[in-house]
């Protein structure tokens, strides 16, 4: 008889990712791994003798790595077995159980090699696979260029269920090889000592020409011989001056028998300005920007985003709404998750129903916990999410709950909601929410009822207060309510309109006047505001909707979309009403600045969940400049945000934003030894703070010292990121000044330019104090 065994997948990576493979394995699914360890001085010190257990655990080592193998040697599967072979020029053999490993090559000076460019963590994953009638199977691939110890993890089961699994270790090594150790990141003017690092595997000793060039930045000192002893390795150092930002590509070269490539970016110093336009591509678009006039050299770039029609929003908003957090956001992914195959089938896509499915689940968790003994506020919000999921008898009873509380918190005047200090113009937005709320519930006979009685009184409150209504958001929030007609909705439409602002690129808008609030007591924004004035315009046929929808998308950001929840409930219904025709195949989109091309891209309508982005340099922005951006063929549904950044020299902060912030470096600063960092900084009292401190490239901060400022209570979060730490302070009282202090560690040598460190309140980020970057002599 014939047996036939399933392998589980490959999955090649670093060290650490074993146990990621393992963890797959918990959830039932087959894996086989490589990992390899980059750490060179630990490839002797373990290997891996149990499933999940890293090289790192204090296990004991082998001598020497077993060769590579892809068997399973349990013996309920004696007749099952893999073998794994290296793609590439130079392919890999399968070698016997415990046959020595080949020895290693001779140095000589062989002819050039391609310089080794490819470091994945992890470089190959095979789910599954099937092995002969003699449970064999090969996978070839292609090891990359990192020098290191691999290991091999396979999984196998039987059709009878049989199981089994192993571990083998493979290296990747040269008889020789170099190895520059490189920053992340440097910032133009930085000056440091890189080391590069010789080691020899072989049982002589060896002398060879070191050279390290780079692209993008001066290296001194980069040509000498050295030589290295048997068994051993030395590090030399060069001096890399970087210039100007942008990319830097370091060659390290020894001899004939090694080379590497490595890059980096080198970051611009000073203060970010930019400023952006946006529109549509319903017909070319001539723009004036103008660019500082003192912007750091090479600093200038343009970034041009170009956001889809209808369709792609939709799938953008699917794929990004299960991510968002907050009783506004699930009420809104609930209900997008309800509409959602309705509104696909009609923009020409087709659903995902298992992925519609778990996202209801989890929203509709979330809401139904929200929903068990809300207030009138939280009601409106949640009843119409819920009532959009008629087949979920569980969410349709919580949204005809929710409706008729709506509906019972009525008043007398026909107005819904209201509290002791709140204004007509709030009460007006929230009676305009509860409208919505009870209007959606309408699907039974009982509903019917209500919200006939509802509207009827609505109508009257709208009517009887229209006269008062003295901004454009409120106009618009009654409109799109559906509350009124006639000659209210007449004159409340034309108040819309008189409200609404053109920008430079004809762009039109509604801004939010001084005191306006939602019904939740917060401000909106200009994108949400927008949003719902198109919504009360869509059967007016003098309003300006081409110019808004122009707004609509250029305000639009896949990761938040148009804001918080609320705000993205109006945003979606405002481009689903305007921009309903489906896109070409294929549009060609083309930047021009002074009548030359700068950049170009298509946009997919295969990819309509993303957003196109072109970017590039602008070297000679300075000053006034025409930039066009047209597509090929015209679209109204694209819009498009155009924005032009550089940097210019720091200037400290003017007084009198009632913010202050003072950083005092450490007074000495080595390689390898911890320094100490104070923060001061003093704002008006309760308001909490987002505190940004800029590091120089190679400074790692520890991160003992900052949690142990969250256990004092200094700090409530922080965030480490390369070249700066962020720190989230509590409000404080008045005349209560903030100082901390928490240690870093440098790692590179040389004079490194810190970023510029920040200081702003967490709900008003426009509001920011800085205190400009300075110089760090590392020895």
């Amino acid at each position: 008889m014939k047996r036939y065994f399933i392998l589980g997948g490959v999955c090649l990576v670093a060290g650490f990712a074993l146990n990621t493979c393992m963890r797959s394995l918990a959830r039932s699914e087959p894996a086989y791994a490589l990992a390899g360890d980059s750490r060179r001085d630990e490839l002797a010190k373990g290997s891996l003798k149990t499933f999940g257990e890293n090289e790192d655990d204090g296990m004991a080592a082998p001598e020497a790595p077993p060769p590579m193998q892809v068997a399973a040697p349990a013996p309920a599967l004696d007749a099952m077995g893999g073998v794994l072979g290296s793609g590439g020029a130079a392919p890999a053999r399968a070698m016997k159980p415990g046959a020595p490993p080949p020895p290693p090559a001779p140095p000589s000076e062989a002819p050039a090699t391609p310089g080794r460019a490819w470091f994945p963590e992890t470089f190959l994953f095979e789910p599954l696979v099937v092995t002969d009638e003699n449970g064999l199977a090969s996978v070839p691939v292609k090891v990359p260029d990192r020098l290191t110890n691999w290991r091999v993890l396979a999984l196998a089961h039987s059709r009878s269920g049989a199981q089994a699994g192993a571990v083998s270790t493979f290296a990747g090594t040269l008889p020789t090889y170099v190895d520059p150790v490189l920053p992340p990141f440097l910032r133009a003017g930085d000056v440091v000592r890189v080391p590069v690092q010789v080691v020899n595997t072989t049982q002589a000793p060896v002398t060879r020409a070191l050279k390290v060039e780079a692209q993008g930045a001066v290296v001194e000192g980069g040509s000498r011989t050295v030589t290295v002893p048997a068994a051993g390795s030395v590090v030399e150092y060069v001096t890399v001056r970087t210039a100007r930002p942008g990319p830097v590509t370091v060659r390290a070269s020894l001899g004939a028998t090694d080379s590497v490539v490595r890059s980096f970016d080198v970051w611009p110093t000073g203060r970010p300005v930019s400023q952006t336009r946006g529109g549509t591509l319903a017909a070319p678009r001539s723009l004036e920007l103008e660019g500082p006039a003192d912007a750091v050299a090479g600093s200038e770039r343009v970034r041009l985003l170009v956001f889809p029609g209808a369709l792609g929003v939709l799938r953008s908003e699917l794929a990004a709404a299960n991510g968002r957090g907050g009783v506004a956001e699930d009420a809104y992914t609930l209900l997008l998750a309800g509409r959602a195959t309705e509104l696909l089938k009609s923009l020409g896509g087709t659903a995902d129903a298992e992925e519609l499915k778990r996202m209801s689940a989890l929203s509709g968790q979330r809401v139904l916990r929200a929903g068990r003994t809300p207030d009138v506020a939280t009601a409106a919000l949640l009843a119409e999410a819920a009532l959009v999921h008629p087949d979920n008898p569980v969410l349709a009873r919580l949204g005809e709950r929710l409706s008729a509380q709506v509906a019972a918190a009525q008043r007398p005047d026909g107005t819904c909601q209201g509290a002791d200090g709140w204004t007509l113009q709030r009460l007006l937005v929230a009676t305009a929410d509860c409208a919505r709320a009870v209007r959606a519930g309408a699907g039974s006979d009982a509903g019917r009822l209500r919200g006939s009685a509802f509207g009827a009184r609505v109508a009257g409150a709208f009517e009887r207060y229209a006269a008062r209504v003295q901004d454009g958001y409120t106009a618009a929030a009654v409109l799109a309510s559906g509350g009124v007609s006639g000659t209210v909705r007449d004159a409340l439409r034309k108040q819309v309109r008189d409200a609404l602002r053109k920008r430079a690129d004809g762009s039109a808008f509604l801004p939010v006047g001084p005191g306006v609030v939602r019904a939740d007591g917060e401000v909106p924004s200009e994108a949400e505001a927008t949003a719902l004035a198109v919504l009360a315009l869509l059967e007016d046929k003098e309003a300006p909707l081409a110019d808004l929808g122009t707004s609509l998308l250029a305000d639009y950001r896949p990761e938040y979309g148009w804001g918080d929840g609320r705000a993205n409930l109006v945003g979606l219904k405002a481009a689903l009403a305007l921009f309903k025709e489906p896109l070409p195949a294929q549009v060609r989109v083309v930047l021009e600045r002074d009548g030359k091309v700068l950049t170009e891209g298509t946009f997919d309508a295969k990819a309509l969940r993303e957003v196109l982005a072109l970017e590039g340099a602008a070297p000679g922005s300075a000053g006034k400049h025409t930039w066009a951006v047209r597509a090929e063929p015209a679209v109204p549904g694209l819009g498009f945000s155009l924005t032009l950044g550089g940097y210019v020299p720091w200037r400290a902060s003017p007084a009198g934003s009632g913010l202050e912030l003072a950083v005092k470096g450490p007074a000495e600063v080595k390689v390898g030894m911890p320094a100490e960092l104070t923060v001061q900084a003093a704002s008006p009292a309760g308001m909490a703070l987002t505190l940004r401190q800029g590091l120089p490239a190679g400074v790692q901060v520890d991160r003992a010292s900052l949690e142990a400022l969250v256990s004092e209570g200094k700090v409530t979060a922080f965030e480490v990121e390369d070249g700066a730490v962020s720190l989230t302070l509590p409000p404080r009282g008045a005349a209560e000044p903030f100082t901390a202090r928490f240690r870093v560690v440098p790692t590179l040598a040389g004079s490194l330019q810190a970023g510029a460190s920040s200081l702003s309140p967490v709900d008003r980020p426009e509001l920011v104090f800085h205190v400009p970057p300075a110089t760090w002599a590392v020895r």
